[in-house]
């Protein structure tokens, strides 16, 4: 008879493939996960606290800092909070430039989640192809913004910037060579079956119990559920596109991983829809006084973030800042499951099954 003995074991926070400065604290009987614990708080810098002494305006920097791999839709959700709070019309350029440069960034962090998660696995080209492809969308959101990762773009009313001359064009010009480049992906990794092996039937949860714990995103989507803010609360111009939202049936590491790169085709016939009717000439501000004080009252806009439904709260007593704030940040609600999902799994599953939920633990912590 084999005799084992109770094992505690650190995952993190310094672990490559916590995606961050994330604690696991796993119970193994042999290689078999008893109990897991997941730590956080690493990354807490009391951003909707530290906002209730800021203008509008600059609490937008800070939103960069949650989600640093979709910081143009935490820049929008924040200035669409405001804008419904004082019924503010955002001109139709500015609008256009908001979904472009929000499709370029969900483009661009499924791409870190595709070579990271990849590199999880042990396969290392994909990672470097993965980062390739991103490094042109971030010179393009660099050309658009002055930065490459916390980009500060949007503002109450519209956008920071125009878009430089010849700047659509090279957008344009991008979805053709991603589409080329995806198939290179499939070619790559969807048909082997060492990485199938690795993904399917891992990290399985149902459609209820996705609901139960208010998942969004592709980790709902990948239980079968055709949920997507921009398509059933549609919020800037998404009603104006035609694109599908992906779903699968079986709630699995690998329908999360076909859900993510469909999702990437998606944001580039968007891409092409938005460029071909991107207008000519306009505004890309509203106007708006100086010093923003939106009305006495509250608002929550929610959209959709590449990890999901991403939510912002304001409730105002009339001030240039906020009383209060807080954000229904998607990683902190995707991560809940994650012990349910590796209680009884070979240790060996853990990371695999922690990497296809996709977080960010800036947005985590807040």
């Amino acid at each position: 008879m084999i005799r084992t003995e109770e094992m505690i074991l650190n995952v993190g926070p310094q672990h490559p493939s916590t995606h961050g400065v994330f604690r696991l604290v796993v119970k193994l009987d042999g290689e078999i996960i008893t109990e897991a614990t997941p730590v956080i708080g690493y990354l807490h810098r009391g951003t909707e606290k530290i906002a209730e002494n800021l203008q509008y305006t600059q609490i937008i920097p800070y939103t960069d800092r949650m989600d640093y791999l979709s910081a143009m839709t935490n820049n929008y959700v924040i200035c669409h909070a405001v804008e419904t709070m004082m019924g503010i019309q955002v001109p139709e350029r500015a609008e256009y430039l908001r979904v472009i440069a929000m499709e370029l960034g969900r483009i661009a962090s499924h791409l870190v989640w595709w070579g990271t998660y990849l590199l999880d696995l042990g396969a290392t080209s994909p990672f470097i192809y993965a980062f390739r492809e991103r490094e042109m969308i971030i010179n393009m959101l660099n050309e658009l913004s002055g930065a490459r990762l916390t980009f500060n773009y949007m503002r109450v009313g519209g956008v920071k910037w125009d878009a430089p001359d010849g700047w659509i064009e090279k957008v344009k010009d991008f979805v053709p060579y991603m589409r080329e480049q995806l198939k290179g992906y499939h070619n790559l990794v969807t048909g082997n079956e060492i990485f199938l092996n690795r993904v399917k039937g891992i990290g399985k949860y149902t459609k209820e119990e996705a609901i139960q714990y208010s998942l969004s995103g592709v980790n709902l989507r990948c239980t079968g559920v055709k949920w997507d803010l921009r398509k059933d609360e549609p919020y800037s111009i998404y009603d104006r596109f035609e694109f599908n939202v992906p779903t699968r049936e079986t709630g699995d590491a690998w329908a999360r991983y076909q859900c993510r790169l469909e999702e990437i085709e998606e944001s580039l016939k968007i891409l092409e829809q938005a460029c071909e009717q991107f207008p000519a000439e306009g505004d890309i501000m509203a106007k708006v006084p100086k010093i923003i004080k939106p009305p006495k009252g509250e608002a929550f806009v929610r959209i959709e973030s590449p990890r999901g439904e991403i939510g912002c709260y304001i409730y105002s007593d009339g001030k240039k800042e906020p009383y209060r704030l807080k954000f229904r940040r998607p990683s902190f609600y995707n991560l809940q499951i994650l012990p349910k999902l590796l209680v009884g799994e070979n240790i060996a599953n853990m990371i695999a099954i922690l990497g296809a939920i996709d977080i960010v633990l800036g947005e985590v912590d807040g």
